[in-house]
């Protein structure tokens, strides 16, 4: 895994021991810098403090940390330390703190450590094992000082313990992404679905992203703007990145793809990472044409890390950058129907898509009807590849609260509606008819995010980072 992530790490220890037991010190050292080689094999960037065993130490690497602007902080136990060396630096840092309370082994050596025989050797050597001392100390100081943490406990050679470190950085790399991420909002809700409606200021205050209203007027304006030479250069992207159908009248193709660079220009001018749009143009032809070759563009813009969510279903364009940022794709999907011969529930939507998680090459195909919406053209015909998926939504719930909501299944061979939409079929570990009951209840908006690969323990560790509620079907 690669990560953008600084790290910052530090051990600590009571320094009265190491007059007292010779080479306690450097064993616990050489233990540190397993974790930090472990740590340095995700991608992430380590900041290393060392060993911090007085307040004098505990404030100036609180000064490091806060100067290399690290993105989470890993306290390593390494044996037992006061808690007064520790909360002076968790007081001057403000970003995810991983507690990892890792001894050197599975279990001590009993019959070696009884042979050694002097008391004070079997007393250093019982230190070095001595992390879970120290534990309740620290939880009980940072619940009394409002501290979060996150605590990892385990020994150095489990395989667990790195899944779950590594699992803590891909959450913090998201969460990051989120936070860089500019969102832009580009017409109106589709009117009436009062599920969509969001509150932004909300989401800002949640996610730490930014919303850029966006006028349509300002794509028009760039879609004009667009030359032949232009066109004919995105046409031959249309061909790399879709099959495209024979039926695709010629005109169609080309303004979607007049379409399509301008939507390049609009996200490059606001260095956009996400979208929601929804717009239909009604009295003006100039605008009908913009709001009928979106499809194609939007699904670029997916498959190119910037989801895009049509309908104006802003929480849902973040659930797709969640999951994309995960490395897991993010398609955009609502309920299409039941099947309870099949014990399945199929989802789908009418567009865009994200051909990263695709079964085969995805079709570009035309269609006669936007359904609920005015005008007719091309659209996306797309199915989920086979396998373990992960379905996210962001719910905006009573009481000013957001959560995530999340279920893990598998998109399944069978059937699917050839209507120029997404659409796939999956099961999950609970009755389709309980599925539905349970997602519902849940109180989401009717759209949803599909992602592939089991990742509910990933979106958990983002939603505790967040300090936001989680919750998962199944």
């Amino acid at each position: 895994m690669s990560t953008n992530i600084k790290a910052g790490l530090f051990s600590i220890g009571l320094d009265t021991y190491w007059g007292q037991f010779e080479g306690l010190l450097d064993k616990l050292i050489a233990n540190k810098e397993i974790t930090k080689r472990k740590i340095e094999e995700t991608g992430a960037t380590v900041i290393d403090a060392g060993m911090v065993d007085n307040p004098g130490k505990s404030v100036a690497s609180a000064e490091l940390f806060r100067k290399e602007n690290v993105d989470i902080v890993f306290l390593n136990i390494s044996t037992y330390a006061l808690s007064h060396n520790v909360l002076p630096l968790l007081q001057r840092v403000d970003c995810p703190v991983i507690v990892l309370n890792l001894q050197p082994e599975k279990a001590i050596d009993y019959a070696s450590f009884n042979s050694l025989g002097d008391r004070g050797k079997m007393t250093g050597e019982w230190l070095s094992f001595c992390q879970g001392c120290v534990t309740p100390e620290l939880a009980g100081v940072f619940s009394r000082s409002g501290i979060g943490y996150h605590l990892i406990t385990g020994y150095l050679a489990e395989e667990y313990v790195w899944k779950e470190v590594e699992g803590w950085l891909r959450a913090c790399s998201v969460r990051k992404a989120l936070m860089n991420c500019n969102v832009g909002v580009m017409g109106h809700y589709y009117s009436g679905m009062m599920d969509v409606y969001s509150d932004i200021t909300l989401l800002a205050a949640t996610f730490g992203c930014h919303f850029e209203l966006i006028e349509f007027g300002s794509l028009k304006k760039l879609r004009d703007e667009v030359t032949n030479e232009d066109i004919i250069l995105k046409m031959d992207k249309f061909t790399d990145w879709f099959n495209v159908s024979a039926g695709c009248p010629p005109e169609d193709l080309k303004e979607s793809a007049r379409t399509s660079v301008a939507l390049d220009r609009l996200a490059e001018r606001h260095s956009l990472g996400a979208l929601a749009y929804y717009y239909e143009g009604e009295g003006d032809p100039a605008y009908q044409k913009i709001v009928t070759t979106l499809i194609p563009g939007m699904t670029m813009l997916t498959g190119s890390n910037i989801p895009a969510a049509g309908e104006c279903e802003i929480k849902n364009s973040l659930a797709m950058k969640i999951l994309d940022a995960f490395g897991s794709g993010g398609s955009f999907s609502e309920f299409y129907a039941m099947d309870y011969i099949d014990d399945a529930v199929l989802l789908g939507h009418d567009g865009p898509a994200h051909i990263g998680i695709a079964e085969g090459k995805v079709g570009l195909v035309p269609l006669p009807v936007f359904h609920g919406k005015p005008g007719k053209g091309l659209s996306i015909q797309m199915k989920v590849a086979n396998g373990p998926v992960t379905i996210l939504s962001v719910c905006q719930v009573a009481g000013g609260k957001i959560k995530l909501l999340a279920a893990e299944g598998e998109s399944v061979a069978g059937p699917t509606l050839q209507i120029g939409n997404t659409n796939s079929r999956y099961r999950f570990s609970i009755p389709a008819r309980e599925f539905i009951n349970r997602w519902s209840g849940a109180g989401p908006s009717h759209h949803c995010a599909i992602g592939t690969g089991k990742l509910s323990s990933l979106i958990k560790k983002l939603a505790e980072l967040l300090r936001i509620e989680y919750l998962q079907i199944c």
